[in-house]
């Protein structure tokens, strides 16, 4: 099936108390959800925030008793195929899109892993995007205190910045800052009591890419700034330009070793490839050993032809990650 007849999945994350609930109970009501299947992850014996998203039918699926991202992965596998078997035999309604909210402990990464490495769910399911809630009363404290909550930033597509009523406008751009430094290529919008752009959060195309739209003219791109955060190390990001067009093959060793190396601690990697060739550049979107299909957009966001690669890592030298890459479309160039 193509990726284009596949079901969207909207992955909802975010650390405890950052307003998922709220924001996808307003996502349910907006014209661009259409209908929509949910699966929602809780933490315990008592599961109760897929009663507070709307009334429960038979296209809601509770998966309690432990975290989606571990010990429930095989169960969140065995829930899309159930709903996809259920859509098609008629036993519910037809619907356009999943989304699945996390609880605020998860790391969301196994969950993509989930949705791309299972035969029969990939087939029939994509990623449409991960967007994660931050809290910006207490978000600049959970990402100096909590690994999960910088995790969970690092491998967003989108972060939303709730309950901005709350607190000063210097609160806010020092969140921003923190947000830019940990992930430079996420989207961010603001939300409001569950208000926010679901056009632009789902509009069609390359989410989370603008900043590498950004990339200043002298090639350096986005400063590296660490963030140290309990139970994670250092985790800093930068925008890796190269001039020429890459040798898809040496790049593709590379990438391969690289993962296989230190594939834990690159959280995040995601940018425009120029392969050669006509047409736009290649898409590169992976979250540590998960690496997306590529694939080809029809033309250029803008002028700017070279390769731009965001790298997110944690307790890893961004400087030899750069060096080896070079090295290796260098060595490709001689041969």
């Amino acid at each position: 099936m193509s990726v284009e007849n596949r079901i969207p999945v909207l992955i909802v994350s975010g650390f405890l108390g950052s307003g998922k609930t709220t924001l996808l109970r307003r996502f349910l009501r907006h014209p661009l959800a259409g209908e929509v299947a949910i699966i929602v992850n809780e933490f315990g014996e008592v599961g109760i925030d897929h009663h507070l998203i709307r009334k429960t039918d038979e296209r809601t699926v509770l998966l309690d008793h432990g975290c989606i991202c571990c010990s429930m992965r095989s169960d969140l596998a065995h829930a899309l195929r159930e709903l996809l078997s259920k859509r098609d035999r008629g036993a519910i309604p037809r619907f356009d899109r999943v989304v699945i909210e996390t609880t605020g402990l998860a790391d969301p990464v196994p969950i993509v892993h989930t949705i791309v490495s299972d035969p029969v769910v990939r087939n029939h399911f994509r990623v449409e995007r991960l967007a994660v809630t931050l809290d910006a009363v207490s978000g600049q404290t959970n990402l100096a205190t909590y690994g999960e909550a910088v995790r969970q930033i690092a491998a967003a597509d989108a972060v939303i910045l709730t309950k901005l009523d709350l607190v000063e406008e210097e609160v806010v751009d020092e969140l921003r800052a923190t947000l830019a430094a940990i992930n430079p290529s996420a989207m961010v919008l603001d939300s409001a009591f569950g208000r926010t752009d679901f056009d632009r959060l789902l509009a069609a195309g390359v989410a989370g890419l603008g900043a590498l739209e950004a990339v200043s003219a002298d090639g350096t791109g986005p400063e590296p700034a660490p963030v140290v955060a309990h139970g994670m190390g250092a985790v800093a990001s930068r925008c890796i330009v190269i001039d020429r067009p890459l040798d898809w093959h040496m790049f593709g060793v590379w990438l391969t070793m690289l993962l296989h190396r230190h594939g834990s601690r690159i959280l995040r990697m995601k940018g425009f490839l120029n392969v050669g060739g006509e047409g736009g550049p290649l898409v590169l979107e992976g979250v540590q050993h998960v690496i997306h299909a590529p694939r080809h957009l029809r033309e250029w966001p803008d002028d700017d032809r070279r390769s731009r690669i965001v790298v997110i890592t944690r307790d890893l030298d961004i400087d030899l990650i750069e060096e080896s890459l070079h090295a290796f479309q260098n060595a490709a160039q001689s041969a």
